[in-house]
């Protein structure tokens, strides 16, 4: 089928399953109507099969349909259900539509599980890559098939990836560019020298734009820098002739030199600034250097289908590690990109453009058509951490493809004599940023003029106007991006708020531990007016949210960044929100804490968060996501919950009577009176009446993971019983040694009572909870322990605690608390007692309900104990849990949930924070 021919195709499937889905029966008929009339599929009733059988703890599932050939499970509902919303399976287990497929997957030999799994509700279909199982669905709306039918290929062709072929183009790119700038480095005098680096970074954004252009057409024939370079055998002729070269690109035709050669006149005037720095240092040419260039570079590699967007990975492997980490900088997926613009505002452009279009009478929709063009070109956007331009570059990218579509819509598919030029509205002179690396900035330029050459393309070939792509030169000055530091820079400067409408990127993610001193001061800078909070416990991005505040400030701009999860968690929360609201911050939407992959060859794993937000009151739907779930929220506080404006505050005892949590134990030993595992036998056998004195020593790991550590509990312990114990004694000695050498004043003075840990805390039974738990685990694991077992730093404490504790802080109703107001470490949950569990609103339930709490929750340790050999994270790893401890955990969310009147048949999780939100509110405000 041609592209034509599909388009209509998926467009009359479309039109033919509007509002059709509600009966079972239909589910085959629609994925062979697909199949056959969409994909090309000839024997599609063969190509896939349905109903297959699965065995499921002894009972059988039906797979709804499954494409052995490309290994693609799918599961289909009817269209009247979410397909992100978990429905009770016949085992009483809640999983939504992707759930019960991973199970059906995991069923299955191993050479026949999915590669895609697609959840359908006849009009959405989620697609799930389980070579990323934790990612972000692809999601693909019947409505919008004629335009995006592309993106289901994978369905029919195992070999097409279309979504992740440019990716892969630019990380050979990338890796090409490497050896380039590797080759040139080891050439020049002085390469340490500052001017050098960035000249060499200079000359190879010039190369990658020559190899861009000559594969593209922008310098007429294909292999024309090539060809050019190609004859000069002599390596100091092919140095002057690529020098030469450059002074071309940025002569003017009518400049030149009436007698110039052929081969140089050939190439077009290329302007942009991009080839007039005469003074740049190229150094001698060796073989390397020539066969790299040459062969590899441009004889090898078709650059024209590289993503101007992930640019800046082309050139990562020729930014210095170290220097890239220091500088917080990531580089972003397209995916990941499009979680901040499309909410922003390529959602509304999309629902615009659709508008214009639906219009029936020609004159009226081209009209239409003709204003949403004015109106895209009106619109200006700001990046202030822009780095080499990802951000702004898919943006444009976005906006010319919607352009597109209106020309073609406006034109048909007959051929025109309007030039493409005059068709074009939307410019890269609307995209604005601030970037403090020079190089990136020259990137970000490059990235900017490669996007706007592919999209001139793209137009060229809906308008059929017979020019070649060379007349899209000479490229137009561009000097929209500053070189400065966004946080010491007037963003006015850049661009007048009273012109910008929408701000977004991804500004450095560095947290408040690890800034340097440059960073401290430019906090020092930003915080000036608000020297009263603990600003400097926040994270580096914080910088950009105040100022984008005040920028903001009384206008229409919206904004979305990218950030640490802190921000939006635990005690940063109150500290920088509190500014901003001062500031009339509104926040529109949000993604809670996801994974965000860079494109680097190696990625980067940052875990974070999105927040866009405004200054306006306006009337606008606000949207959280998370999980690959979008809902519609009423209001979304600084803790990205459906809930009012709260603030978690620090407090140092619970809200209301119930026992203490206290921090346990912290040695301050140097590991003297500490005794491994390994250790331990051979140390009782030379001291046999130490062992009285030795007891388990539990930190989060070993509580976790089971493992086993002890310690010289020497409290009460007579002298006379201690001097008749050498091996003890010694250790006791070295301890004394080690507190006097750290000479610190607490050192010095735990010197004094070396048998002793700083504190001395050794309940007779107590409630065990790790601080840093996987994010993985449904349940972070808690437990008893007793006066056997000393609890030590990475734990918190409940001591006397008893079943209902355990019932209500095991439950997920505590576990949904925890994961709103918790900090992170990475994606794993930070548990702190001033702020998850003081705060924490318990029920007050009666007799019957503490009892059915206290029942479950014995359940649970009961589940545990058969199976004495394995650790709490085998327990409750998401893939291992035994099927009965699952079911206790569940009665347990059950009877919880009862005893604060929720309905857990119906409540959601977010239903849940925002109703104890509401409750911690009550309860500061009686006690005020």
């Amino acid at each position: 089928m041609t592209d034509i021919e599909q388009k209509k195709a998926a467009k009359e499937f479309a039109e033919r399953w509007k509002d059709k889905g509600y009966e079972k029966g239909e589910s085959q008929k629609y994925w062979i109507d697909l199949l056959s009339n969409v994909l090309g599929v000839s024997n599609a009733t063969e190509f896939i099969t349905f109903e297959d059988t699965v065995h499921i703890d002894k009972a059988t599932g039906f797979i709804d349909g499954f494409i052995n050939k490309t290994k693609v499970l799918i599961e289909q509902k009817s269209i009247n259900k979410d397909l992100r919303k978990a429905i009770v399976q016949s085992d009483g287990s809640l999983l939504n539509p992707f759930q019960q497929a991973k199970r059906y997957s995991a069923e299955l030999p191993y050479d026949d599980r999915p590669r895609w799994i697609i959840t359908c509700n006849f009009k959405s279909m989620l697609v799930y890559d389980m070579n990323n199982p934790n990612g972000e669905p692809e999601e693909i709306l019947l409505k919008y098939l004629s335009k995006e039918y592309y993106r289901l290929s994978f369905i029919v062709d195992s070999k097409n990836e279309h979504l992740k072929k440019e990716e892969e183009l630019s990380f050979k790119a990338g890796e090409l560019v490497g050896k380039l700038y590797d080759a040139f480095s080891k050439e020049y005098k002085d390469i340490e020298n500052e001017q050098s680096q960035k000249d060499l970074n200079e000359l190879c954004v010039r190369l990658v734009f020559c190899l861009y252009a000559e594969d593209a057409g922008l310098f007429g024939r294909r292999n024309v820098f090539h060809d050019y370079l190609a004859k000069y055998e002599n390596l100091d002729l092919m140095r002057k002739a690529l020098i030469e070269l450059f002074k071309i690109l940025d002569t003017p035709l009518d400049k030149r030199d009436p007698y110039l050669e052929d081969d140089l006149n050939q190439f077009p005037y290329v302007n942009g600034g991009l080839f007039s720095n005469e003074n740049i240092e190229i150094p001698k040419f060796t073989e390397e250097i020539r066969n790299t260039l040459l062969s590899k570079a441009s004889d090898e590699f078709y650059w024209s289908q590289i993503s101007p967007t992930i640019f800046g990975a082309v050139f990562e492997s020729t930014l210095n590690p170290e220097t890239r980490r220091a500088g917080g900088m990531h580089y972003t997926s397209i995916e990941n990109i499009h979680k901040v613009i499309d909410p922003l505002f390529l959602n509304d452009l999309r629902e615009k453009l659709n508008e214009a279009e639906s219009y029936k009478n020609e004159k009226t929709r081209n009209e239409k058509l003709n204003e949403f063009q004015n109106y895209i070109a009106s619109l200006k956007f700001f990046d202030p951490a822009c780095g080499s331009g990802n951000f702004l570059t898919e943006s444009y990218l976005a906006l010319r493809r919607l352009e597109n579509e209106a020309i073609q819509v406006q034109q048909g598919t007959g051929v025109i004599s309007i030039s493409t030029n005059d068709q074009i509205k939307v410019s890269i002179q609307q995209f604005y940023g601030i970037e403090i690396n020079d190089f990136a900035v020259k990137v970000a330029k490059t990235a900017l003029w490669i996007a706007e050459a592919q999209m001139y393309e793209e137009t060229q070939n809906i308008v059929f106007n017979g020019k070649s792509l060379t007349d899209f030169l000479p490229l137009e000055t561009y000097n929209n991006i500053v070189e400065g530091n966004a946080l010491r820079i007037d963003w006015n400067e850049v661009l007048l708020n009273t012109e910008c409408n929408y701000i977004m990127g991804n500004p450095p993610f560095v947290g408040s531990k690890y800034s340097d001193q440059s960073q401290k001061e430019d906090m020092d800078f930003v915080f000036e007016n608000d020297k009263n909070i603990k600003y400097r416990t926040l994270d580096y991005v914080s910088c950009w949210y105040l100022l984008a505040s005040k920028y903001i400030k009384n206008t229409i701009i919206r904004c979305a960044f990218v950030s640490t999860n802190s921000i939006c968690q635990g005690e940063q929360t109150e500290i920088l929100w509190k500014i901003l609201y001062k500031n009339n911050i509104r926040i529109i939407f949000g993604y809670k804490t996801f994974r965000w992959d860079s494109e680097a060859s190696l990625k980067a794993h940052v875990h974070c968060i999105i927040v866009g937000f405004d200054s306006l009151n306006t009337n606008i739907d606000k949207y959280l996501y998370e999980n690959g779930r979008v809902v519609k929220a009423a209001n979304i506080n600084a803790y990205l919950v459906d809930a009012n404006n709260i603030f978690i505050e620090s407090k140092n005892r619970p809200l209301d009577s119930r026992l203490k949590m206290i921090a346990p134990n912290k040695p301050c030993d140097y590991n003297n009176l500490k005794i491994e595992k390994e250790d331990y036998e051979n140390f009782i056998e030379k001291c046999p009446q130490s062992k009285k004195w030795i007891k388990k020593m539990v930190g989060a790991q070993e509580f976790i993971n089971n493992k086993l550590r002890y310690c010289l509990w020497l409290v009460g312990c007579e002298p006379s019983e201690l001097r008749g114990m050498p091996l003890v004694l010694e250790r006791v000695d070295k301890c004394k040694e080690d507190r006097i050498k750290a000479n610190t004043p607490e050192s010095l003075r735990l010197s004094e009572t070396p048998t002793l840990f700083r504190e001395q805390i050794n309940p007779e039974h107590y409630l065990i909870i790790p601080c840093v738990s996987s994010a993985r685990r449904k349940y972070i694991p808690i437990g008893f322990l007793d006066k056997d077992t000393i609890p030590v730093m990475g734990t918190l404490i409940i001591p006397n605690a008893d079943l209902f504790y355990f019932g209500l802080l095991t439950s997920n109703v505590h576990m949904a608390w925890m994961r709103a107001v918790a900090g992170r470490l990475k994606s794993d949950y930070r548990y702190s007692k001033d702020i998850v569990y003081n705060n924490f609103p318990w029920p007050t339930p009666n007799e019957k309900q503490k009892e059915k709490i206290e029942r479950a929750a014995q359940m649970i340790l009961d589940a545990r104990a058969k199976y004495p050999n394995s650790s709490l994270a085998d327990l409750y790893d998401e893939l291992t849990m035994p099927v009965e401890l699952k079911k206790a955990h569940q009665e347990n969310d059950k009877a919880v949930m009862e005893a604060y009147g929720f309905d857990w048949r119906k409540m959601t999780e977010s239903d849940c924070v925002a109703k104890l939100m509401e409750m911690y509110q009550e309860l500061v405000n009686k006690n005020q």
